[in-house]
């Protein structure tokens, strides 16, 4: 799934859409692998830190949450997808831990693993790992919610 692709299914615009490329979704629905390419000339690097740039954590997570969206998204039945009106929020973050940081020129590449749904609410494992080295682990939750004008 290509950067267009997704963003039909992401409300997220730059600076803020934080996922790439979806390499692949499996048959059940129940699992996403997602990438984002991390460049030097990314607005967060200007201040964090400006000698030496290193992806903010709560950026890692939202991008996590973005991956974990796309996948609670294609989950949903054609008449949900079209329903302008609603929007997946990032709900919570349960266990969430961070192993390595995260430079420009990595590759960030997010699994996440459906667990399940209740009343709106996915639950996702995901991790976030650069060369396969594990940076980030965590539990999501994506919460499916009417927009607010």
């Amino acid at each position: 799934m290509k950067i267009y692709e997704i963003m039909e299914l992401l409300p997220h615009r730059y600076p803020f859409l934080l996922v790439d490329r979806v390499e692949s979704i499996n048959d059940d629905l129940t699992e996403i692998v997602a990438y984002k390419n991390v460049t030097a000339n990314e607005p967060q690097f200007t201040g964090h830190f400006p000698n030496a740039p290193v992806m903010p954590g709560v950026l890692i997570i939202e991008a996590m949450a973005q991956a974990c969206g796309i996948l609670a998204t294609c989950r949903l039945t054609e008449e949900q997808r079209n329903d302008k009106n609603a929007i997946y929020y990032f709900a919570g973050i349960d266990k969430a831990r961070f192993k390595r940081v995260v430079l420009p020129g990595d590759k960030l590449v997010f699994n996440g693993r459906y667990l399940k749904d209740r009343m709106g609410i996915g639950w996702f494992d995901c991790t976030a790992t650069v060369d396969g080295e594990l940076v980030c682990k965590a539990t999501l939750m994506c919460a499916r919610r009417t927009i607010h004008e």
